[in-house]
């Protein structure tokens, strides 16, 4: 039921442009791709504050990973876009929208951004850019995304992009590298109606 969203098949092929980026849908089938979302998931960084269900190791788990994604955008459930620089096309990271629940027009957030690429404001221009996306193309209500607790840089960017936080949740997320472990998190949430952010910081080189 998509009683209360506009129409999701526009998830599988679609492309959001703005603040000095373009987000486009990752492909299974490009080399580039399977190997930059192999080298995001296997990041020292990503690990420490990430610990997928479905953990990407090596190049074949990353193409399946990037497949399933494909999949859910096709049913409208996701979409996950990889992060580019508008000028060189250079892939920057990753943003998706998740767990699409149409009839409430809810949905949730997770990024990551690549090494070479941080420092430069991507994730909080990339948040900002599919936030006004989800709201306005997809007619989202409310926008949630979740960090662990102790990753600061994460909510950072929410706060700057309107994000609010809204509490802790117990023992909501693994452990770093661990599937029998939890720790708290931070969940954040924006909704259409509250007030509009000051302006994403421009491109730095």
């Amino acid at each position: 039921m998509t009683a209360n969203l506009r129409d999701l098949s526009i998830l599988s092929t679609a492309r959001v442009t703005g603040n000095g980026l373009r987000l486009r849908p990752w492909d299974p089938g490009s080399g580039a791709d399977v190997e930059a979302w192999l080298r995001g998931n296997t990041d020292p960084e990503f690990r420490r504050w990430n610990t997928p269900i479905s953990p990407v190791t090596d190049r074949d788990a990353a193409e399946d990973s990037l497949r399933v994604r494909t999949a859910r955008a096709l049913e409208g459930s996701a979409v996950a876009f990889a992060i580019e620089d508008a000028d060189s096309g250079t892939t920057l990271g990753h943003i998706g929208i998740n767990d699409i629940r149409p009839f409430m027009a809810v949905a949730r957030v997770g990024y990551w951004v690549l090494p070479e690429a941080r420092g430069r404001g991507v994730a909080t221009r990339a948040l900002g850019l599919v936030a006004d996306w989800g709201f306005g193309e997809l007619g989202l209500h409310r926008m949630e995304l979740d960090h662990a607790v102790g990753h600061e840089v994460s909510c950072r960017v929410a706060e700057r992009c309107g994000f609010r936080c809204e509490g802790t949740m117990r023992d909501a997320v693994f452990q770093a590298d661990r599937r029998d472990a939890w720790r708290d998190a931070h969940l954040h949430a924006r909704l259409a109606t509250d007030p509009a952010p000051e302006p994403y910081p421009k491109p730095r080189p």
